[in-house]
């Protein structure tokens, strides 16, 4: 409890003047566009994504980069591109999340990009598999001023844990956490948060109460218990959790899949924040994991004359109108 309230503090410690009125203009034009059914333009997100690289070095069996099924060409970002963009996006920006596919600690240059972006006044979050916490990377995790890092847990045995994260070495991961943990509490710090995050499916979920153990005995600030999302709905219902709590879908009679909520013709992300590609493609969010409805590239375009463009416009009208005609939309939780 005490690690989450200093969370709180950290993230409350990057807020200003400016950073707190562009989040209310935020939640006002969102609220306007949706009432109204008009798209008001939001002055500036919240928070963004931007992803270092969408290499991996496992090949996670529902994960688009890992299992070869994404179109996406692989690589990693420019320095000149990541700097460019957060001098153009860190003003009224309050949040930051290095990740969107890939492992972004392959990238050599991931300590300096944190660093950087902790001089911009930003509260920064990061994704990985656990893979790379050797010692000496979780002194340079600290170094760095990440804020928070989210590692993978997707079971408690090897056998389990291999299931998805394919090519993963489960006791290495867990290795990893303990290194982290022990090193951040003998430096004095608060920083970063620690959640482990445990994906659900029907082969993991009886190692759920072994998960909880393990992070409350190590000292982990958090584990969360997120519901797998699964791309191919004519065959994927074999991998559902019995535990109806712990997924994002119900199965039909036939034995496909369907997403459990509802279809609103509304999504606060629009309005909020959006995801940057290695190449410098702007995604309208993270379920966008083929890049297939890029709205500008900042290789080419200054950042606001993307997001407050004519195809990012036309994109929170469908939004507005026609969300189901999407179809990435239509494999979305947004209202779970």
């Amino acid at each position: 409890m005490r690690t989450i309230f200093k969370d709180s503090i950290n993230l409350i410690s990057v807020l200003n003047i400016r950073k707190i009125w562009n989040v209310i203009l935020v939640y006002s034009t969102y609220y306007l566009s949706y009432l109204m059914g008009k798209v008001f333009t939001p002055p500036h997100p919240i928070s963004i994504s931007i992803e270092p690289t969408n290499n991996c070095n496992l090949k996670c069996s529902q994960c688009p980069s890992g299992n070869g099924a994404s179109q996406r060409k692989k690589g990693a970002i420019e320095p000149e591109l990541y700097e460019k963009i957060l001098r153009e996006v860190s003003g009224k920006l309050c949040y930051l999340n290095l990740y969107f596919q890939g492992e972004p600690m392959l990238v050599s240059s991931f300590f300096r990009m944190v660093n950087l972006a902790k001089t911009f006044s930003l509260y920064v979050s990061a994704s990985t598999n656990g893979h790379f916490l050797s010692e000496k990377e979780c002194n340079q995790l600290i170094d760095s001023g990440l804020d928070r890092i989210i590692i993978s847990l997707d079971g408690m045995s090897q056998e389990s844990y291999a299931a998805y994260r394919i090519g993963g070495d489960l006791s290495f991961v867990l290795q990893g956490i303990e290194t982290l943990i022990r090193i951040r509490k003998a430096r004095g710090v608060n920083k970063p948060f620690i959640e482990l995050q445990f994906l659900v499916f029907k082969h993991n979920e009886d190692e759920i109460p072994a998960a909880r153990r393990y992070a409350a005995s190590v000292g982990a600030d958090k584990l969360s218990l997120k519901s797998a999302q699964f791309y191919d709905l004519q065959n994927d219902g074999k991998n559902l959790p019995e535990a109806e709590e712990y997924s994002r879908y119900k199965k039909l009679k036939d034995g496909t899949l369907t997403i459990k909520s509802k279809l609103h013709n509304h999504c606060f992300r629009m309005w909020s924040s959006l995801v940057i590609g290695w190449d410098g493609a702007v995604i309208p969010c993270c379920f966008d994991k083929n890049a297939d409805y890029q709205l500008g590239n900042l290789k080419k375009e200054p950042f606001l004359e993307v997001w407050k463009g004519s195809e990012y416009s036309y994109f929170r009208s469908k939004i507005l109108h026609d969300r189901k005609s999407i179809p990435m939309c239509c494999n979305c939780t947004e209202g779970l």
